[in-house]
């Protein structure tokens, strides 16, 4: 279905196809005359789950969590269409992030925030992390392309090393699996282009929220925070920038030893996870020069991890 159709199903008409703002998945920003800007985007399927997520953004919104939820119209929303569910939303006018410490330092205290209010079961019934089976058979096809897309834009990036680094994230997988780790309900995908300063962050993109080990959530915020941003350094926090966001986090929320023992074994596991595929499977990531300094710093962090603590 086009755009033009899928503003239609939610009330909105407009005689051209409208353009995404966002590159990598349509999300499309309408004005009603005489009414404040919307944004209409994908969320999670089927329309039960997407329900379910709605009511976790409400809940966050009602213990003054700035964060977006479905708006009042007249048609259902979110609503499906085809296969896809949509839902729409309020445009948050703000200023886009561009790596001051004091933006980092109030990322970190909207994540704390969030992650404090999350109560202590999987109240909403979002999706459960279980990603646990990766093998070694997928960090080595991984690898190949890693390595044509290295040696064709010429990277700075120790093949080997970053193999060794996989391959033992896969051999962790079950002891990770079975440690007792303290999950929270989140927004997760907690990055820069997902937040706009009012001055303070507000979160817009909060639909990949789910149950998840907390310091799961963290180690993606630290690898990816500054992904696909072009206003954002092209690399991942330094130390010193790391120490600023978990400041701002640490005023909401208390980590556990045992989060803190397995925060390392917990970062190699997301980037297995999460970084892996990016740097394998999105060949057009490499023609863009940003993006390459970040999948270098990338790699050079995990051969650094104790530079990044809790």
């Amino acid at each position: 279905m086009n755009g033009k159709d899928i503003l239609k199903q939610f009330g909105f008409s407009t005689s051209e196809e409208p353009r995404s703002i966002y590159a990598f998945s349509p999300v499309y920003r309408v004005s009603p005359e005489g009414q404040a800007d919307i944004i209409i985007k994908k969320t999670q399927r089927p329309l039960e789950k997407a329900g379910r997520v709605m009511d976790y953004l409400r809940f966050l919104k009602k213990n003054d969590v700035r964060v977006v939820t479905p708006i009042d119209i007249t048609m259902q929303n979110p609503q499906q269409i085809e296969d896809e569910v949509y839902v729409a939303y309020p445009f948050i006018e703000g200023d886009v992030y561009t790596g001051k410490d004091r933006e980092i330092y109030e990322a970190g205290k909207l994540l704390g925030k969030i992650h404090a209010l999350s109560p202590k079961e999987n109240d909403y019934q979002l999706s459960v992390y279980d990603v646990y089976d990766f093998n070694l058979d997928e960090v080595d096809e991984s690898m190949k392309q890693i390595s044509e897309h290295v040696g064709q834009h010429d990277v700075d990036i120790k093949l080997s090393l970053l193999e060794r680094k996989l391959s033992q994230a896969v051999a962790q997988q079950e002891e990770l699996e079975k440690i007792t780790l303290p999950k929270v309900l989140t927004p997760h995908d907690y990055k820069a282009n997902n937040l706009v300063y009012t001055p303070s962050p507000y979160l817009i993109d909060p639909d990949n929220a789910t149950w998840i080990p907390r310091i799961f959530d963290l180690a993606l915020v630290l690898f990816l925070f500054h992904n696909e941003m072009d206003s954002a350094p092209d690399k991942l926090f330094t130390p010193n920038q790391w120490t600023h966001f978990m400041k701002g986090y640490a005023e909401f929320a208390e980590l556990t030893e045992v989060e803190k023992n397995y925060w390392n074994i917990a970062l190699e596991h997301v980037f297995l996870d999460e970084v892996m595929w990016l740097m394998a499977e999105v060949p057009e990531d490499w023609d863009r020069p940003e993006q390459r300094s970040l999948f270098e710093s990338l790699t050079q962090a995990l051969n650094n991890l104790s530079a990044y603590t809790l």
